[in-house]
């Protein structure tokens, strides 16, 4: 350790020797200055003989050059300290410029960290609802209305090289503002792995991991239902050094609540894992075919468990705002099975996706078997496929080291100069079953048919039109009614930054 030591003490000596120097030389600098100055001023009087003699022009030169060879010696001096020492400050003596103690010496390193940039999105949406008599006999009569369906700011950046972190709120969301992503990455702790800690999605579902700005449609399909979705955890994830494979495993508290809280000494812990893989990578053609597959497992906390969802759309209004007594003030879920006693379930998933040119296409299968705390073990499942086809030539962007569709970006942006910005439509077919033995949540058949206008890479405009066969009702809502339908119009307007 002594040398380190005694190599850290001669650069203290030195970077304070160059200090005293870099005040001398400046002290020099202005007396030459000044001194010329003063000879200068001096010249341009009317000439008088008896005052100025040859002999004192001679001293003028002499003083002159001696202080201009005292000023070369200190340059010099002070450039074989900087040398001797090693240090990183930059010298502009070998330029023969204004010595160095004129400019600002700072640590690059802690200058530029942390980084943190402030960012966040909104998602304002209009809806109109039509029931037949069997879907208001089963859910209720649904009213119109309009909502900020998401509205967040979000913190994020890196506080040190290899240290990422986000803070996000969502005041739209229920809480308002409540949590969404909360966490920090350690990049690279190994080759192309990093450890993600806090409250963030779970690595399981293509739908459910691809960001809520760039899915598809307005909302996500049925199956997402089944996901643990956002809770408080450690991940550990990474891909393959050619971006051809992605994986990452996760353990958790399970369920948490909207500000990742949660408690219970029976359960209220989980797994999950998934793990994607390229067939198909043809960059030149705009080809791609991508599969993977997932697994979750948990106890929920106080062996609990509840599944359900909405029609593919949703709006709401602060309960106890100005909806009338008796009236829904929210699009209520069409599938329930109301809280299970469980004592663990298993979640299996299967994905497959696929590009070409300005076709792309995906698709999952989802099943979840419980086992409740009579030993009942049931079997619950979902599907989705969709299709998505840009008018204007564009093709569906897919992010290679986390295994998910991406940002669209027009091909001509919408503008003042013109520009018709991305067209693209869309369809989608999704399924969702909630009956299993005594479990009778109700299944759902959804028809969407999508137009999407990208205006640039940050704003959107979407029109969906979803056809809701409610095959079966959840009991929790009372005696079951078969085969009801709903038709719904929904329009957003998006925009982040």
């Amino acid at each position: 350790m002594w040398p380190f030591f005694q190599h850290k003490f001669i650069v203290s000596l030195n970077l304070r020797k160059q200090s005293r120097l870099r005040f001398l030389t400046s002290v020099l600098v202005l007396s030459q200055f000044l001194f010329v100055f003063h000879f200068q001023a001096d010249a341009q009087k009317p000439f008088r003989q008896n005052e100025i003699s040859g002999s004192d022009l001679t001293n003028f030169d002499l003083k002159i050059q001696d202080l201009q060879q005292q000023l070369e010696e200190l340059r010099a001096h002070q450039t074989e300290l900087i040398e001797s020492s090693g240090s990183v400050l930059q010298t502009q003596a070998e330029d023969n410029l204004i010595p160095p103690i004129f400019k600002l010496e700072t640590d690059t390193t802690r200058s530029k960290y942390p980084d943190i940039k402030l960012k966040g999105f909104f998602q304002t949406d209009a809806i109109f609802f039509a029931q037949d008599t069997g879907n208001i006999q089963a859910v209720g009569d649904i009213q119109n209305g309009a909502d900020f369906r998401r509205a967040r700011l979000a913190a994020a950046g890196k506080v040190w090289e290899n240290v990422k972190v986000m803070l996000e709120m969502d005041f739209a969301g229920s809480g308002r503002p409540s949590f969404t992503d909360i966490w920090f990455d350690i990049e690279d702790i190994s080759e192309n792995t990093s450890l993600k800690i806090g409250r963030y999605r779970q690595p399981i579902g293509m739908d459910g991991l691809t960001s809520s700005k760039e899915i598809t449609f307005m909302e996500r399909s049925l199956p997402f239902a089944f996901l643990p979705f956002r809770q408080i955890g450690a991940m550990a994830f990474g891909h393959s050094d050619d971006e051809q494979m992605t994986w990452a495993l996760s353990g958790f508290r399970y369920p948490t609540d909207v500000y990742g809280g949660n408690i219970g000494d029976s359960g209220g812990f989980g797994l999950a894992t998934r793990a994607t893989k390229i067939l198909i990578d043809d960059p030149a053609a705009e080809r791609l075919l991508h599969i993977g597959g997932g697994y979750s497992f948990a106890y929920p906390a106080n062996d609990l468990i509840r599944y359900r969802n909405q029609p593919e759309i949703v709006v709401s209004e602060t309960p106890g705002a100005t909806t009338p007594v008796g009236v829904l003030d929210r699009v209520p879920p069409f599938v329930d099975t109301g809280l299970i006693p469980t004592q663990n379930y298993n979640l299996f998933s299967g994905e497959l996706a696929f590009v070409t040119g300005p076709f792309y296409a995906q698709s999952e299968i989802l099943c979840s078997v419980l086992r409740q705390e009579n030993g009942e073990i049931n079997t619950l499942h979902g599907a989705y496929a969709y299709f998505g086809y840009f008018l204007t030539g564009e093709s569906r962007p897919y992010k290679r080291t986390s295994g998910v569709f991406g940002r669209v970006i027009p091909n001509d942006p919408f503008n003042r100069d013109g520009g018709s910005g991305a067209w693209e439509i869309a369809g989608r077919w999704s399924y969702l079953n909630l009956n299993s033995k005594s479990i009778q949540g109700g299944s759902l058949t959804d028809l969407t048919l999508g137009l999407n206008w990208y205006w640039n890479q940050y704003t959107r405009f979407e029109f969906n039109y979803i056809h809701a066969f409610l095959n079966s009702s959840p009991v929790v809502y009372g005696p079951i009614v078969r085969n009801s339908n709903a038709d719904i119009f929904g329009v957003r307007a998006q925009i982040d930054f």
